[in-house]
């Protein structure tokens, strides 16, 4: 049920409203603000000057003719503050520092987890202060960190309820950053985090209704809904991991790994592909990894093409279902299964056509392991400038 904002919180949203506008059109005079928004000129010179003061946006130094009159103009300053972002991943850890406008600075990746929650967490620790220590332009400040867990996470209070990989179970991962590193931190899932990094700076840019399905260790998936990151009510949307498609799949608990990933993720696909090389007696020996099976398919042999098909018709099944619950304009694919799209997207896309009365547009992530940080420039911008407050509230 919708509510009166308050005085504050119309601020905040006109606030929010204003810097998008200049991080989406710089350089931009502010009376275009104005009137692109719908606010009044004095309204947007004050929010300006308040952004400014806070080193969001700044002038350019250039002037534009317009009806006679030379207008400022202005520009999202990014490189003026800079985020940390860390991506748990399903079996490595993944960071890198990077200005406000999605220019990394810094990277750095740990192979593996550790063999305990604080063993984990040790790791990151690492990884952080490395990425702290990266050299960064004069006067550029770290706004924050965030984290993308996967698994599920109450990103209100950046609690970690169940992320298997990590042995975490309600492990207050928020807290125990701010304490040792003294920054803002923000924990959220890591698709959700890959979401709003496509939507920022991906494939996902211009669209407001954004569905991502990541496929790697498991299967996730972020949703967008009119603009906003969906959480569900108990901060699981999007564990597509655990979507049926059979009847034969009700009545069994799952307990690390939901229906759909036991087929689809590529953990799955390797093990099936193990199951029929064992049966083809295959000339490989070696172990077998999902993108060895899709480079088997390519070269057209045989034992290969029962498991893609079998992956590609499941894949197919989950983005229909998806599309008729929540009509998203683009269906983005990411994650380390994503490397074989040339494979997947064509093959879906010939199954799900004329099955939906709308046909959503499929695309590949652009930007592959780093959407999560890229995601993580958001929240963190979100956070410090009041960004997006309103959605928060209403």
């Amino acid at each position: 049920m919708f509510r009166t904002l308050t005085s504050t919180e119309m601020r905040s949203v006109n606030r929010s409203a204003v810097l998008e506008h200049i991080r989406r059109h710089s350089p931009v005079a502010r009376s275009v603000i104005a009137r692109d928004l719908k606010l009044s000129l004095p309204t947007v010179m004050r929010i300006v000057d308040e952004l400014t003061a806070h080193g969001w946006v700044r002038p350019t130094g250039v002037k534009e003719w317009s009806s006679r009159r030379r207008r400022d103009l202005l520009e999202y300053h990014k490189e003026g503050h800079a985020v940390i972002g860390v991506d748990l991943g399903g079996t490595k850890m993944f960071g890198a520092l990077a200005n406000i406008g999605g220019e990394i600075i810094g990277e750095r990746t740990i192979n593996g987890h550790g063999t305990s929650d604080e063993a984990s967490y040790a790791m990151l620790e690492e990884i952080i202060g490395e990425l702290m220590r990266v050299p960064r332009p004069r006067g550029q400040k770290i706004r924050g960190i965030a984290v993308g867990a996967p698994g599920v996470t109450r990103a209100q209070d950046g609690v970690v309820e169940w992320a298997p990989s990590l042995n975490w179970r309600a492990y207050p991962l928020k807290q125990k950053l701010e304490k040792r590193f003294r920054l803002p931190c923000l924990v959220d899932n890591d698709v959700n985090l890959a979401a709003l990094g496509e939507q920022w700076f991906g494939a996902g840019v211009g669209a407001r209704n954004i569905a991502l399905i990541t496929i790697g260790t498991g299967v996730g998936a972020g949703l967008i809904v009119d603009g906003a990151l969906y959480r569900g009510h108990n901060h699981a949307a999007g564990e597509v991991g655990f979507l049926l498609s059979q009847r034969a799949e009700l009545d069994k608990q799952y307990t690390r790994f939901g229906a759909l990933e036991s087929v689809i993720s590529g953990t799955a696909i390797a093990e099936r592909a193990q199951r029929a090389r064992t049966r083809a007696a295959s000339k490989h020996h070696r172990q077998l990894t999902a993108q060895a099976v899709f480079d088997a398919y390519r070269q057209h042999e045989k034992w290969s093409e029962p498991i893609i098909n079998e992956t590609v018709d499941y894949l197919s099944i989950a983005i229909i279902n998806i599309s008729a619950l929540l009509d998203p304009e683009v269906i983005i694919l990411g994650g380390g299964v994503s490397d074989s799209a040339d494979i997947l997207l064509p093959a879906v896309q010939a199954r799900i056509h004329n099955v939906l009365p709308k046909t959503p547009t499929l695309k590949v992530s652009t930007l592959g392991r780093r959407a999560a940080v890229m995601g993580a420039i958001a929240q963190i911008v979100y956070t410090t400038s009041d960004y997006f407050v309103a959605r928060k509230l209403v």
